[in-house]
């Protein structure tokens, strides 16, 4: 399962690059909880980061940790300026945790 998530996204990070402008947001899925990053992929930097470890209450389904994050990160990417991204799923479906982190980041003021 592992092989396949890295090879499907390996093949879309060859369409998808972060700018200082326009970062990357790079989305990270364990068994216990969620992450997200935005990354200037010219620079190699990581500009604004949240993790199911910050939210504070991180108890509950999945997908409302999920969404916590979402807000989170929006919350700091608005502290580091940024308010573009390209959403990058790490080689995840678009589907349950993924996609409400993603629409609690785009609730939160982030546009991609």
């Amino acid at each position: 399962m592992r092989e396949g998530r890295e090879r499907r996204h390996r093949r879309a990070r060859k369409h998808v690059s972060g700018t200082a402008e326009r970062p990357r947001l790079v989305v990270f899925r364990s068994n216990r909880g969620i992450a997200a990053q935005l990354v200037d992929d010219l620079e190699g930097k990581t500009l604004a980061a949240a993790s199911w470890l910050d939210v504070r209450n991180s108890k509950g389904p999945k997908s409302d940790q999920a969404t916590a994050v979402g807000k989170l990160l929006a919350q700091n990417a608005k502290k580091a300026g940024v308010e573009s991204v390209v959403f990058d799923r790490g080689g995840y479906l678009f589907h349950g945790r993924v996609k409400a982190l993603a629409e609690a980041a785009r609730e939160g003021g982030l546009q991609f």
